[in-house]
């Protein structure tokens, strides 16, 4: 895993040609400058140089969180639960993660992200182990429960050193990296979780979990401490997730509703291919192959993406993601066959997997200085949302109207919010694609 990470960072560290006194300018932005102080915060010149200390916890976590996934159902069925119920308990893990948002970005502005991502491991090693051990459903529901806290933690530390750390012309490469890291770690995960699942039984994939998660504890611990640093020039006294979110209100209500729209559409391409391959009658293995080969594509595209958003800007990768996306959907009522289905399905992976690291890069881009932490924890909440709202979109319109009918409502969906981040997109975004054409970043 780490050879894969590397690799794909090898090339990530090639900036434009701008002269020294250009690139001294930018260095000296509002964006690295201390508003308490003249000091300015040196930003990270080559990804590789923190490579193991960034994305290093997250590709080792990713592939225990992988290996989970697929089996908590079985989990549940196998202690006795009914299928909603188990349904149920599986949406633990993510009603967890939202829940969790705000109360994140307030343990990291409090302690910083180092021992936030010690603390996040810690939690999920607990529930991991609580899910091996399982006497019951309840003590399932916490378990699982903890593993969406310890997600909302580490999502969101990672998150706002990447920000700190990176300047503005490596923010969407850096970004879109960690976004790569964790779906790479997600799709090797189940390969992983399956043979231990052949040799130990169900609970061999959160053995395989707990060991993810220790590992990526000791990868915190072990490796150089690349917050520090920052933590300390930051300088600024802690304010209350209240008064941060309170004061950028705006950015919440304006460009916060077009990331909302994406995690509704990006979560109803999850739902609804499962449900579609259900419909025309594939197999548990053949659904699986379709969603492997979407993941396959999907995973590979983070880094051109990356690349797109810092030299033409935010727009170049949000507008055209949504609307394939979009397409995608609407696709999926046409889509007969095992062939259909895939093709369809790869529509939806390659419209997912050119916004890899979007999200995080436009909260990047909007979050302030003074109260970053804060505000990423809120602007999480405001992705989470749209994931939980899209699959509940497509169950309350399948109750009184076909899957296909869904599908098309959802894609419809997926435009207005491409629509919306048309308008609002431009007015937050740090780069625009003029200057970054001549060589130079533009904050």
């Amino acid at each position: 895993m780490h050879y894969l990470t590397t690799s794909f960072l090898v090339s990530l560290d090639r900036k434009p040609r701008t002269p020294v006194a250009q690139r001294d300018t930018a260095l000296r932005t509002p964006e690295n400058r201390c508003p308490y102080s003249d000091e300015v915060v040196e930003p990270v010149r080559s990804l590789r140089s923190i490579a193991l200390a960034a994305y290093g916890p997250t590709a080792l976590g990713s592939v225990g969180t992988g290996a989970v996934l697929p089996v908590v159902v079985l989990s549940a069925r196998a202690l006795g639960a009914e299928v909603s119920v188990a349904a149920f308990l599986l949406s633990l893990i993510w009603i967890a993660q939202l829940a969790a948002d705000l109360p994140s970005g307030a343990l990291a502005a409090r302690i910083g992200e180092r021992r936030a991502l010690v603390a996040a491991c810690a939690i999920e090693a607990v529930g991991m182990a609580g899910c091996a051990t399982a006497p019951n459903l309840v003590v399932l529901g916490v378990s699982l429960s903890l593993l969406g806290v310890a997600s909302s933690i580490f999502g969101l530390a990672r998150q706002a050193y990447l920000t700190e750390a990176v300047p503005i012309h490596l923010r969407a490469r850096a970004l879109s990296t960690l976004g790569g890291v964790n779906r790479i770690g997600i799709f090797v995960g189940p390969f992983v979780g399956a043979l231990a699942v052949t040799h130990w039984g169900v609970g061999g994939a959160y053995v395989v979990g707990l060991i993810s998660s220790v590992a990526a504890l000791l990868c915190v611990l072990v490796v150089r401490d690349v917050t520090s640093g920052h933590e300390r020039r930051r300088g600024m006294p802690r304010r209350s997730v209240a008064a941060v979110l309170g004061e950028h209100r705006r950015t919440l209500v304006t460009l916060g509703v077009g990331v909302l729209f994406i995690g509704a559409a990006r979560a109803c391409r999850i739902a609804l291919v499962p449900l579609f391959a259900d419909a025309i009658g594939l197999g548990a293995a053949q659904t699986s192959l379709v969603v492997g080969i979407a993941g396959a594509v999907d995973m590979l595209l983070f880094y051109p993406a990356g690349g797109v958003m810092d030299r033409y800007g935010r727009s170049w990768v949000a507008l055209p993601s949504m609307v394939v996306l979009a397409v995608g959907m609407a696709l999926l009522p046409l889509a007969h066959s095992f062939a259909t289905l895939t093709a369809v399905a790869v529509v939806l992976g390659i419209g997912n997997g050119i916004g890899a690291g979007l999200v995080m890069t436009l909260g990047a881009d909007a979050s302030p200085a003074d109260g970053r932490v804060q505000f990423l924890g809120g602007w999480r909440l405001m992705a989470d949302l749209g994931n939980a709202a899209g699959p509940a979109a497509v169950s309350v319109i399948t109750v009184a109207f076909p899957l296909g009918a869904a599908a098309v409502a959802m894609g419809a969906a997926a435009l207005v919010g491409a629509g919306w981040l048309r308008v609002w997109l431009p007015r937050f975004a740090p780069i625009s694609r003029a200057p970054l054409a001549r060589g130079g970043p533009s904050a």
